[in-house]
Order: C-alpha cells, then sequence, then structure tokens
C-alpha cells in the first residue's frame, strides 16, 4: 500500500471492507467506487500546446502515449452551441473547482466542467483552461514569434533562437495553419473597432501590423454572407469560437496524434497526485468523472516515462505538493519559482470621436508593437467587446509586455495545496509603458480604465517549474529520471512581449526533437 495515496487507499479499503482508521468519505462508503489499474509506456498529463505537440511527435517516433485531459472535448462547427457566450455565461464557463468569478467579477454557477479556472493567489487571479486543447480552445489566437533580442533577453540564449525561427517556429506556424484577416472582412462595418485602433495607433507614431491568427478567415466572411450564424464577426470569441474555423490544439496537433493510432486522449481524466514508485517508475493517482465533477472510477496509473503538461499553474501546484508531501523526494529546491505574468494588462478604452458599434467583429485583427528596448518590450493588440445588446462606444485594448517581476508557488499545510505568492505592483514598469502607449492610442478624446487595477489578473501565466533552476532546455527534470514538464510552466516568466502559445508550442517542438533522438528506446 505504501505507493498509494491516501484517497487512493481508502477507495480500495473501501472496496474490500479494510478499516483503514480514517472516515472514509461519503463517496467511497455509499458509492464503491471502482479502482483500476493501468500502465503506459508515457503518460501526458494535460492538452495543450506542450501535450499536444508532446502527443504527437512521440507516436511519430513509434511510442504509444496516454494524453490525460481534466476537462471535457468541446466539438464544434457552423451554427454550434459548444462553447458558453461571453455576455451571458453558464455553467460551461466554469471549471467546478474553480473560484467563483469570471472575468473579475463574482459569478453562481452550477458545478460542471467548464472551460476555464479562475485561480486566486496573492495580488494576482490566473485564468487556466480546462477542455481538451487546453489553453487553445479559449486563447485569442495571436500567434506572435518575438524578436531575437527579446528573445534572448528573457530566456536562454542556448536554445538558439536562429535554429528556431529557421525550424520550430515556422513548424508551429504550419500546424495551425496561421494567417491573417482577409481587407473584404476588414472594411466591412462590423470590423470598425479593428481601423479606428489601427488609424489611431499610426497617428500616435505606432507601427501597426496584422495579427497571424490560427483561423480560417473564410469562416468569417461567411458569416458577414448569412451563410452562419455571428461567432467571429460579433466578436464572441472569449470563451471559444462556436463556428469552428479555429485552428485549436484539439483539432490540429491532437487530432494528427490519434490518427496515428498510437496516442488515446483520455477526456474528464483529472489527476489528483503524482508520486514516484519505489522501483523509480511514475505513478499517477487520477478521478474519472463526470460533467458535473462526481466520481465514477479511481485510477492507478504507472509509467517510466511522465510528462507534465496541465499548463503553468497546474503542473506546478502538482509537483510543488508531490515535493512537500514527500511523494516525489529529491525535486530541484527552484520549483514553484521563476513565475510571471507575461507583463498581461486589459483596458477598456471608451472612444467619443468615433463610434466602435455595439457590433463588433473578432477576434484580433491588429496589434502594435514597441520592441527597441528588449527588456521593457511590449506589444499592444485591440480586442473586440463581446454582444452585449448596448452601444457602450467601448472596445478593449490588451497590452503584453516583458517583465523581470517573479511570483512563486509556495506549499500551504494547512489546506494541502500550492498557492501563488505575487508582489505586489511586481509589474509596474512594463505596465507603465504599456498604459502610456495605450493612453496616446485611445487619444484626447479616449478614456482608459484599467481592469487590473480592479483585480490583478493573467490569462497568460508561465513558469513554475523553468529551465535552468527545475529543468534542463528540454524540460527534463533535474535528478528525477523519466520526468519531464513540458508546458508554460517551463518558461520562465515572460515570452518576450508575445502571448505565449507560439513560444510555447516551439519550445516544446524544439525538445521533442531532441528527446526523440536521445530518451526514445532508453529513459522513454
Amino acid at each position: 500500500m505504501a505507493d498509494l495515496t491516501r484517497r487512493s487507499f481508502l477507495a480500495a479499503a473501501a472496496g474490500a471492507g479494510i478499516a483503514t482508521g480514517f472516515a472514509a468519505p461519503a463517496w467511497a462508503s455509499t458509492s464503491r467506487v471502482p479502482l483500476t489499474r493501468e500502465e503506459h509506456r508515457v503518460v501526458v498529463i494535460g492538452s495543450g500546446f506542450g501535450g499536444g505537440v508532446t502527443a504527437l511527435r512521440l507516436a511519430e517516433a513509434g511510442v504509444p502515449v496516454l494524453v490525460l485531459e481534466r476537462g471535457k472535448r468541446w466539438p464544434t462547427g457552423p451554427n454550434a452551441e459548444t462553447f458558453p457566450h461571453a455576455a451571458s455565461p453558464d455553467k460551461r464557463a466554469l471549471w467546478y473547482g474553480s473560484a467563483p468569478q469570471l472575468f473579475g467579477k463574482p459569478v453562481s454557477l452550477a458545478p460542471y466542467t467548464g472551460v476555464l479556472e479562475s485561480v486566486v493567489g496573492e495580488n494576482m487571479v490566473v485564468m487556466t483552461a480546462a477542455g481538451v486543447g487546453g489553453g487553445s480552445l479559449v486563447y485569442q489566437g495571436m500567434t506572435l514569434q518575438p524578436a531575437e533580442a527579446v528573445f534572448n533577453a528573457v530566456l536562454p540564449e542556448e536554445l538558439d533562437y536562429r535554429t528556431m525561427a529557421r525550424v520550430h517556429y515556422p513548424r508551429v506556424a504550419s500546424m495551425l495553419q496561421v494567417a491573417t484577416a482577409p481587407d473584404e472582412l476588414v472594411d466591412s462595418p462590423a470590423y470598425k473597432a479593428p481601423r479606428v485602433f489601427k488609424r489611431n495607433a499610426e497617428r500616435a507614431g505606432n507601427m501597426v501590423e496584422k495579427i497571424p491568427m490560427p483561423i480560417d478567415w473564410s469562416y468569417a466572411l461567411r458569416e458577414l454572407k448569412g451563410e452562419m450564424k455571428p461567432s467571429y464577426t460579433n466578436g464572441d470569441c472569449a470563451l471559444g469560437v462556436n463556428n469552428g474555423g479555429k485552428h485549436s490544439v484539439d483539432v490540429t496537433y491532437l487530432a494528427a496524434a490519434e490518427a496515428t493510432g498510437l496516442v488515446t486522449v483520455a477526456p474528464l481524466h483529472n489527476v489528483t497526485g503524482i508520486s514516484r514508485t519505489a522501483d523509480g517508475r511514475w505513478q499517477i493517482d487520477v478521478d474519472r468523472i463526470d460533467t458535473s465533477g462526481t466520481v465514477l472510477e479511481n485510477k492507478i496509473i504507472t509509467t517510466p516515462a511522465l510528462v507534465m503538461a496541465a499548463g503553468s499553474v497546474n503542473t506546478t501546484r502538482m509537483l510543488v505538493r508531490a515535493a512537500a508531501q514527500g511523494a516525489i523526494p529529491d525535486l530541484p529546491d527552484g520549483l514553484g519559482g521563476g513565475w510571471g505574468t507575461n507583463g498581461d494588462r486589459i483596458y477598456v478604452w471608451t472612444n467619443l470621436e468615433d463610434d466602435f458599434g455595439a457590433t463588433q467583429g473578432g477576434p484580433v485583427v491588429y496589434g502594435t508593437k514597441d520592441w527597441a528596448d528588449p527588456q521593457l518590450a511590449n506589444t499592444v493588440i485591440q480586442a473586440s467587446i463581446p454582444p452585449i445588446g448596448l452601444d457602450l462606444r467601448s472596445t478593449m485594448m490588451v497590452g503584453f509586455g516583458v517583465s523581470a517581476a517573479r511570483g512563486k508557488f509556495v506549499y500551504n499545510g494547512l489546506t494541502g495545496q500550492a498557492t501563488l505568492k505575487w508582489p505586489r505592483d511586481g509589474d509596474a514598469a512594463v505596465h507603465s509603458a504599456i498604459h502610456e502607449r495605450a493612453t496616446r492610442i485611445a487619444g484626447q478624446l479616449g478614456t482608459l480604465a484599467d481592469t487590473n487595477a480592479v483585480v490583478p489578473s493573467t490569462w497568460h501565466p508561465l513558469g513554475g517549474a523553468p529551465m535552468g533552476t527545475v529543468c534542463d532546455l528540454d524540460g527534463r527534470v533535474r535528478g528525477q529520471r523519466g520526468l519531464y514538464v513540458l508546458d508554460g510552466a517551463l518558461i520562465p516568466g515572460s515570452t518576450g512581449a508575445c502571448n505565449p502559445s507560439m513560444t510555447i508550442a516551439a519550445v516544446a517542438e524544439r525538445a521533442l526533437d531532441n528527446i526523440v533522438r536521445t530518451d526514445v528506446g532508453s529513459v522513454i
């Protein structure tokens, strides 16, 4: 029994009628949750960019992979109602274990395996995704590659930016089929807000670019023709795109991985603990759940190779807890640290010069970069407000940039969980630079409401098990054979004035090239 977690032990004991000395919880004594055991060659926890890249590249090398995903599948298609609507969220919006808030506001929703989890830390609220495809389901889709100087300011130069720019970034762009919005769409009435942003940004002396997006823009053009109900053209993209056409990880990397026949994606499999067994293998304790969070089955899964790809927050929380509870001895001292927000800032821009319109097309068309100083590099984009039935003469501006501020996840013995400690005003320097640029873009007749000043938040968490202090450049956890981190937790706090998806995927692509070459057949 030494390798079982307390929960798995209670489940097994309850089923066998063994006295444990603990008061068995109601789910163990009344529902008789079955306990099963499985063995797999490679287990990946999480199905976002890191998990998707890992599953596909290992399968192409002939390695069978099990991908565990706590959330559900979210299939889309023309006129689907798969995702909740940002203006009227329902239970599909929040993960059942989430803090009860969304977009900084308290909400009361029925328990469900919703698409977002809100994690409240000290001085910071972090949004993290749940579902097959991970963060790619809800991210707006900006697919930005940092410049070499900015990349080297935040990431180890040993990653070799020039090789990544020649090989790995283009590979990601090809998989995601990135494209910029066609002029025919941008010139339509629904896209006035992006056009005003472009005009104002250029007036303020900024270079403006179309942002590459993993989107088949023909879907948005078909909406304009009335062939589908609006999903892109009304800006209703913040909690997922219902009409399809978005090349998220579930329909790109994971679909290709499953097509090999060597990858099994297991949705609604919520990992409750990880540990190292006496023989050096990895044990994953899992609850198979339904969409209300009810436990249907306990699983104990063992493997010689475990890849943590549950996202910065959940990968870090699992590892920090395992270290504190002795489930994985000798994890590196830097675990939990090197955590950052990617310098996120969100503004509501109210404009008295022009009417943006009650309906604003999305998701993102234009952005402007200020990357001259790699230490304060930042990017500002326009993002449309979802349809709320009122014309508030407002839209959104979003900024992100380089910041040296770092937080840390610390284990709390009273709760048995790892919690985030973030310095108040940690990103003040880059936020000041972003605010100055956003103010100039807003113009004399525009006003900005800084949502982060009310509820400090980020949608782009990074770090917690970063390369250098915890892992090598390929995500191998130091001193832990067969344990890898290949998601945002591996990135030390910033992806160089870009949203993280492109760099997380490119770093994972680079790592898998090396892992396939050196670890398959020995460790894996």
